[in-house]
C-alpha cells in the first residue's frame, strides 16, 4: 500500500512532532540515498550515476571481465569478480572512497553529513533513538557521532576498511594514502596517481583483498541486521523511512515487517509503499527534517552540529 498523506504535509509533521517532542516516543530510521543528496553523494543507480557511466575499457581487467561489466554493471561490485581481480572495484570507486574516508579537517573535499543525518543524531542526544538502519554505503552516518552500536549499515560501509578475505581491519589513517599510492585514477583527477594499479595487501593474511567494508553482490548481509531487526521492531512506537524507494530487500523488510501498532512516516519526493498506511512528508529530506525540527522546537539544538554539516545543509540551516 502506498504511503497515505494526511490532509496536508504540515499535518503529518505536526503528528510526528507530537510523538517525538511531546510524547517522547522512541524512533528507528530506515534510510536511503535521499538522505545524502545535500552532501553531493552520487546515486549509483540513477542516470549519470556509477552504473550509468561505467566505462569497463578504462579498468584493469581482462577482455572477458570487461564484457561482463558492460553487460551487467553490477558485476564490478560482485564477489565473483573481486575474488579474481580486486582492481576494477577499487579503480571505479577511488575518488569516492577518498572523499568518504577523508577527514574534513585535512581535506575540504571530504564528504560531510547532511542536516537530515544530524536530525538522527539529535534524536540520539535526546534519548529517543533506538536504531538507524541505513542502506547507504557512504559512511556519513558514522560521521555524525551516533554510537556505532546504534547503527546498522545493511549493505556495509565505505567508512570502514578491512580485508575481504580474512576480515582483519585496515588502519583508517592509512587507507586514503594506500588508495592514492596503489590505485590508478581513471578519471584524470589526480596527477600524482600511479600509472598502473596494484592491490592493497592485508597486514594480517597478506592477500591483496583490502577494500572498504561494503557488501559485494553475492556476499551475505551483516549478521547484526538479522540479529537486531525483529527485536527492534517488536515494540517500536515510531519508524521514519527516509530517502529510499523501498525496493531493495531484505533492507526494505524493516518497513514491511514493522507491526501494525508502529506509526510509520515516509520522507521522500514521491509516495512509497511501506507495507501499510503511513504519514507522508513530501519533499527534499533536508528541508523536511528542518521543518520537523521547527515543529519540535529543536532548531537551536540542531545548530550545534552546523560546523560538521555539508555546505548545502549549512546554508539551509542558516536561512532557518
Amino acid at each position: 500500500m502506498a504511503a497515505q498523506a494526511v490532509s496536508d504535509r504540515a499535518g503529518a509533521i505536526a503528528k510526528l512532532a507530537d510523538l517525538l517532542a511531546h510524547k517522547r516516543q522512541p524512533v528507528a530510521f530506515l534510510t536511503g540515498a535521499g538522505m545524502s543528496v545535500a552532501a553531493g553523494i552520487p546515486d549509483f543507480r540513477s542516470p549519470g550515476g556509477m552504473y550509468d557511466t561505467l566505462r569497463p575499457e578504462l579498468l584493469t581487467a581482462t577482455a572477458a571481465e570487461r564484457r561482463a561489466m558492460a553487460s551487467d554493471p553490477t558485476a564490478v561490485v560482485s564477489w565473483e569478480l573481486f575474488q579474481r581481480n580486486p582492481l576494477p572495484y577499487l579503480e571505479l570507486r577511488r575518488p569516492f572512497m577518498i572523499r568518504v574516508l577523508g577527514d574534513r579537517a585535512a581535506d575540504a573535499q571530504a564528504y560531510a553529513p547532511t542536516l537530515a543525518h544530524f536530525f538522527m543524531r539529535l534524536c540520539h542526544d535526546k534519548g529517543l533513538l533506538r536504531r538507524v538502519y541505513t542502506q547507504n554505503i557512504d559512511g556519513l552516518d558514522y560521521k555524525t557521532g551516533i554510537p556505532a552500536d546504534k547503527m546498522i549499515a545493511v549493505h556495509g560501509s565505505l567508512g570502514r576498511v578491512e580485508c575481504e578475505r580474512c576480515g582483519a581491519p585496515y588502519p583508517s589513517a592509512g587507507s586514503v594514502a594506500a588508495l592514492k599510492t596503489n590505485i590508478k585514477d581513471i578519471y584524470g583527477l589526480d596527477p600524482d596517481a600511479p600509472a598502473e594499479s596494484r592491490g592493497i595487501p592485508c597486514g594480517a593474511c597478506g592477500a591483496a583483498a583490502v577494500k572498504p567494508a561494503t557488501v559485494l553482490y553475492g556476499r551475505a548481509l551483516p549478521r547484526e541486521f538479522f540479529r537486531h531487526k525483529d527485536t527492534d521492531l517488536a515494540d517500536l512506537p515510531l519508524l521514519i523511512i527516509a530517502g529510499t524507494s523501498l525496493t531493495v530487500f531484505p533492507a526494505a523488510s524493516v518497513a514491511t515487517d514493522a507491526p501494525a501498532q508502529t506509526a510509520k512516516a515516509v520522507f521522500d519526493k514521491v509516495p512509497r509503499g511501506s507495507g501499510g498506511e503511513a504519514l507522508f512528508v513530501q519533499g527534499d529530506c533536508d528541508e523536511s527534517f528542518l521543518d520537523l525540527c521547527r515543529e519540535c522546537g529543536w532548531v537551536e539544538d540542531l545548530r550545534q552540529y552546523r560546523p560538521l554539516m555539508a555546505a548545502q545543509s549549512r546554508a539551509l540551516l542558516d536561512r532557518a
